[in-house]
């Protein structure tokens, strides 16, 4: 449960920088929210090749 809650972390964190860049047209918010993406896609990708190794090990 502890990835869950890192992905729920990183997405929680980044709420304020999608309200500033798509609301207020903030540029520096925008970047930040392309980077979070990008660590997101890192996390999940990590979290599937986890669960694919945990699956193949049982």
């Amino acid at each position: 449960m502890d990835r869950f809650n890192e992905i729920k972390d990183l997405i929680l964190g980044l709420e304020g920088d999608f309200d500033k860049f798509y609301d207020k047209k903030n540029q520096a918010a925008g970047t930040r929210v392309r980077k979070g993406m990008q660590d997101l896609k890192n996390l999940a990708q990590e979290i599937r090749i986890e669960v694919q190794n945990i699956k193949n090990e049982g």
